[in-house]
């Protein structure tokens, strides 16, 4: 490990993030072989910390042989190990390499629907029984899909990670508690003006514990508040496909209508993979803005100074929220050219700049 950044980066995943302790039992799973670093250094760090570390790999290469050759029952199998590696740790930790974003063409979308409601299981199971933390490491396909160099994106990485993710907090913190003061959001912008409520419901603050980079505060809606439509400017991603121009259309909180620019029927499967993948799960709000483009990969995209998002599906119990799915699916919304936010009928944020 050349690079002492990489085991300054670990030190923050398991001494900060996860808050991992003497005999603890920490699953660490590698996605894709340049993870390799990270995964030494969080390895390192969790014997260090006196913890019981193991790893899986994982891979999207290996994910495209299963839905190319495999049967629908393969496809839909819930894999038994990783799901035991739930059940047994007490932190999880979940180092994810770039990939193509264009692996998954060519495959059926009822396939990378059904591979992902099983991927979705397992990712409940996180959520529910672990502490957790997701990365996200930069390869040179992450870098061309962000439209710049390796170099420039391993030390935008770096710079977006290695905070002081408790000054970071602080701010953030302020902004939660305008937030959760309110009971009505309302969003407007290109195409959109849509309100929903958040009466009862807590926010949360993304600081570092459970994504990194981190930036956002986020909720749970109210099940049946949405209404009205949004646009979102930049695509979704779901199994490594894009859909653009996603049109989303809400009454009585359940989406009655949803369009794309390009890959309908995907978007089309997404939303009815069940009952609760048309209830809004989530909306955050983008605070780091030190992450200032687009790069194709929700781990960033959401965190995006002066954006929203919003999931389809899972809603966070820590929020309040009761919606349950296999499905979280965030969509991100730009609203540094033209949007703003609403709490109650008062502007807290105009073309990306907070008032507040």
């Amino acid at each position: 490990m050349t690079d002492p950044r990489w085991m300054q980066l670990a030190d923050i995943l398991v001494n900060y993030s996860t808050r991992t302790q003497p005999g603890e039992r920490v699953f660490i799973t590698m996605m894709e072989t340049e993870t390799l670093p990270l995964v030494t250094g969080v390895y390192s760090q969790a014997v260090r910390a006196g913890a019981l570390p193991q790893v899986e790999f994982v891979s999207a290469y290996l994910e495209r042989e299963l839905m190319r050759h495999g049967t629908m029952e393969q496809i839909e199998w819930v894999p038994e190990i990783q799901a035991y590696g739930m059940e047994w740790a007490d932190v999880y930790i979940g180092l994810r390499g770039a990939r193509n974003p264009h692996e998954f063409e060519g495959i059926g979308a009822d396939r990378l629907a059904a591979h992902r409601r099983a991927l979705g299981k397992t990712s409940a199971m996180r959520i529910d029984q672990t502490r957790w933390v997701l990365i996200r490491v930069p390869n040179e396909s992450f870098a061309q899909a962000a439209g710049t160099s390796l170099d420039d994106m391993m030390e935008f990485f770096f710079s977006a990670t290695l905070r002081d993710w408790a000054e970071e907090a602080r701010r953030y913190r302020e902004l939660k508690d305008v937030f959760e003061a309110a009971q009505q959001v309302r969003i407007v912008g290109r195409e959109t003006d849509i309100t929903f409520s958040t009466r009862g419901r807590t926010y949360e603050v993304g600081d570092g514990t459970l994504n990194m980079p981190d930036g956002e505060i986020f909720t749970a809606p109210v099940d049946d508040s949405a209404e009205g439509q949004i646009f979102f400017e930049f695509p979704g991603v779901s199994s490594g496909k894009l859909i653009p121009g996603i049109r989303l259309e809400f009454k009585g909180g359940e989406v009655v209508r949803a369009t794309a620019d390009d890959n309908q029927d995907l978007l089309d499967r997404i939303v009815h993979m069940d009952d609760g993948a048309r209830r809004l799960g989530e909306f955050g709000v983008g605070t780091n803005f030190g992450i200032d483009r687009y790069s194709y990969d929700i781990l960033y995209d959401e965190k995006i100074g002066g954006t929203i998002h919003l999931a389809l599906g899972r809603a966070y119990h820590e929020c309040g929220g009761i919606n349950q799915s296999a499905l979280h699916w965030d969509i991100v919304k730009d609203l540094r050219g033209e949007g703003a936010i609403y709490l109650d009928g008062r502007m807290v944020l105009e073309n990306g700049v907070f008032l507040v």
